[in-house]
């Protein structure tokens, strides 16, 4: 004879949760008692203060004296004899005399020499009234004398100009700009220039120092010193 079995008393099917809910007890406790904590009474009794006896300080109410500033300090005392000093020396009094003249009365002035000073004026080229006269442009009229002194300028450096050797080869071309000073005797002084090359400046101060001789450049009918700047070009061909 066979056993009979209810599948609804099957203790095993709900042995999981009973295991879950065991465990969570379990788990509880386990904290609980973890956490626990005992404290000593005996060290921790709070003891009750009365207030109301104690006194209230009272603070003795104090007045300030004001004390008064000391007296001034007496003055010195008097002398009691005053003697009187005279002076010694006698000063004598200035007259001093009116420097204001009459009609009448006649002034001689002695003849004054003026002498004018003789200062040295630059008056650039463009604006000098008398251009300095380049050899060979002296018989050109005054209105064409500036043309005439950058013609006889351009053909003095044409004939002089010589390109160095070392700037040659070098590659070296540009162009170099010099100034100078047409004195008040037409001599040429004062030479300076500005170029990229030293021997290209060299080349250029040795054609201006070859300049002749001029007539100088007048200001109202007076010689002065006339600035002069031109360029010379160094280009290889």
């Amino acid at each position: 004879m066979q056993p009979k079995k209810n599948h609804k008393a099957d203790l095993r099917k709900k042995s999981s949760l009973y295991f879950v809910i065991g465990l969570s007890v379990i788990l509880f406790i386990s904290c609980q008692a973890i956490e626990w904590k005992t404290y000593d009474k005996n060290q921790y009794d709070y003891e009750s203060l009365n207030v109301e006896d104690d006194d209230d300080e009272e603070i003795p109410i104090t007045e300030q004296l004001k004390t008064p500033p000391p007296p001034p300090p007496p003055p010195p005392p008097a002398p009691e004899v005053i003697e009187i000093v005279q002076d010694e020396e006698e000063v004598e009094e200035t007259i001093i005399e009116s420097t204001e003249t009459s009609n009448d009365e006649i002034i001689e002035v002695d003849d004054v020499d003026i002498e004018e000073e003789d200062e040295d004026i630059n008056i650039p080229f463009a604006i000098i009234e008398d251009v300095p006269i380049f050899p060979g442009c002296e018989k050109v009229s005054k209105d064409k004398r500036r043309d005439c002194f950058q013609d006889q300028m351009n053909k003095h450096i044409k004939r002089n100009f010589r390109y160095p050797e070392i700037a040659q080869e070098m590659g070296i071309q540009r162009r170099v700009y010099v100034s100078f000073i047409i004195d008040k005797d037409g001599s040429i002084n004062n030479i300076t220039m500005r170029g990229p090359d030293q021997n290209l400046e060299k080349e250029a101060q040795r054609i201006i120092s070859k300049l002749p001789q001029m007539i100088p450049g007048k200001q109202r009918g007076r010689a002065v010193r006339v600035p002069f700047s031109i360029p010379i070009t160094f280009r290889l061909q």
